[in-house]
């Protein structure tokens, strides 16, 4: 994570791209916050976890249609699955939200099933 002060501070943040930026925003945001890094979340840990969602599926299946979205805190991702939904107001790309849940693992992936989470005010 990039740090504010000193000259040497200031440089590297000229030298920034947006997406270094835009982490740094996100992670500073999450600790803020009082949730974990998603990079420090472990497989069965009970975790709070903030960011923004990248994307937002729903993928129809046989036996029981879910909706998955990508929350990125600028560590990592973690991927929230609520079981049995096609949509739910309010998940859609860009939204800032926090959850909290368990963390699996899915496809070496990280996990939580149906979440319990609390949207941001939209910006």
């Amino acid at each position: 994570m990039i740090r504010d002060g000193g000259v040497r501070g200031r440089i590297k943040r000229l030298a920034a791209t947006p997406d270094e930026l835009d982490a740094e925003e996100l992670q500073r945001g999450a600790m803020a916050s009082g949730c974990m890094p998603a990079r420090q979340c472990q497989r069965g840990q009970l975790a709070s976890v903030s960011g923004r969602l990248r994307t937002v599926v729903y993928s129809p299946r046989a036996q029981l249609p879910t909706l998955e979205a990508d929350l990125y805190d600028g560590s990592d991702v973690v991927t929230l699955v609520w079981l049995g939904r096609r949509r739910i107001a309010g998940i859609e790309p860009g939204r800032t939200l926090a959850a909290r849940g368990r963390i699996a693992l899915r496809d070496d992936r990280k996990v939580i099933y149906n979440p319990i989470y609390e949207l941001e005010p939209p910006r």
